[in-house]
């Protein structure tokens, strides 16, 4: 049984959705990665997934709704490894665990990784949304251990950058998820000066 802290920690895994939500998260999670945000309409939603976009209105009353909750499932993958790393007392180990979650995540997660960090709207409709704000916070907090000047923020940005560009780049296109993997796994936590064996 979880405790009330444990819970106020959880943003997204504690957020029940219907089946026909989910059905519709899923065809979104594919289409935006493709099309964008403004490429994708609630139709090929609808479309996709063989129900009316009536039937996918009545779920979500917009896009942005929809882009909220896609993202809110995708990081809920990450919310025990964030909370785990939160608590555990061996922050280099802590810190290398959650990076590996991360890349884990990104790399599974190619199309949409690309989408998420250079599409505008994206951008903006997570901009102002409280709890991923929350969540990217106490993300990089613990990447970063708890440091906040102006060299862990440019750390930050690299590493983002270094992951999420790196998923998607054309250099590595043909490269196979576990390669890919492997190598990110190698190379980035060097960013973050952590132990190779920690």
């Amino acid at each position: 049984m979880e405790t009330e802290d444990e819970l106020v920690d959880r943003e997204f895994s504690t957020i029940v959705r219907t089946r026909p939500q989910q059905r519709i998260l899923t065809a979104a999670l594919d289409l935006i990665g493709v099309h964008g945000v403004s490429g994708t309409s609630l139709q090929m939603i609808a479309d996709a997934i063989g129900v009316t976009k009536a039937a996918v209105y009545h779920q979500y009353k917009s896009k942005n709704q929809i882009v909220i909750a896609v993202t809110e499932n995708e990081l809920a993958i990450l919310e025990d490894a964030l909370i785990a790393a939160e608590a555990d007392e061996r922050r280099q180990q802590a810190r290398r665990t959650l990076l590996i979650q991360l890349i884990d995540l990104a790399v599974a997660r190619r199309q949409w990784v690309g989408t998420l960090t250079s599409d505008p709207v994206i951008v903006r409709i997570l901009g102002e949304h409280p709890p991923f704000q929350r969540f990217i916070s106490r993300l990089y907090g613990v990447l970063l251990d708890q440091r906040d000047d102006t060299q862990a923020r440019v750390t930050a940005a690299i590493m983002s950058a270094a992951i999420a560009g790196s998923v998607v780049n054309p250099l590595v296109t043909d490269l196979d998820d576990d390669v890919l993997r492997a190598n990110l796994v190698d190379l980035v936590p060097r960013l973050l000066g952590l132990d190779p064996d920690s």
